[in-house]
């Protein structure tokens, strides 16, 4: 069993896990984080709490019935009812449908609970499985751009018709 869970601090040691043993994994289809990232992962962890605190962003994690991290849904740059979406799935836990479970969770939080009306998103080409998942929650593509030096489409979803289903529907 999987469980969403808001990124707290408590999360660090697991967080770093996830993206030491996913590292090559992820950089097939997204810009790799760089050594930095890691050898200053206790710095940047508490930057992205302090983002979070000041409502600039909500992270997400995808937590496993072990307490190991999955996956992450972030939504950031939060201004003027919008924000950028990014998910990353754990290569064991891709294919399973985590993704777009995850996402469609957060697009219920988005719009119940952090007040958000649009979201944006982009995947490059390549990237199929983030592709399809943006698809399968109602994102649409707007138009295309560039990642990382690789042609990517951006995608936009309008929070207008998610809602919350009531308990027992």
């Amino acid at each position: 069993m999987t469980e969403l869970q808001r990124l707290r601090a408590e999360h660090a040691p697991a967080l770093l896990a996830f993206e030491r043993t996913n590292r090559a994994y992820f950089a097939q289809s997204v810009p790799d984080r760089g050594d930095a990232y890691f050898a200053d992962f206790d710095t940047r962890h508490g930057e992205l709490l302090a983002g979070q605190a000041a409502g600039r962003d909500h992270l997400h994690l995808i937590i496993g019935g072990d307490g190991e991290v999955l996956g992450r849904i972030n939504l950031i740059d939060v201004e003027d009812g919008s924000a950028e979406l990014g998910f990353r799935v754990a290569k064991e836990a891709a294919g399973r449908g985590l993704a777009t479970s995850a996402v469609r969770q957060v697009l219920v939080l988005a719009a119940d609970v952090y007040g958000l009306r649009t979201l944006r998103a982009a995947a490059t080409i390549d990237n199929t499985g983030s592709r399809t998942v943006l698809l399968r929650t109602g994102f649409l593509p707007v138009g295309e751009t560039v990642l990382d030096g690789r042609p990517a489409i951006r995608y936009g979803r309008d929070l207008a018709a998610v809602r919350q289903q009531p308990a027992g529907a």
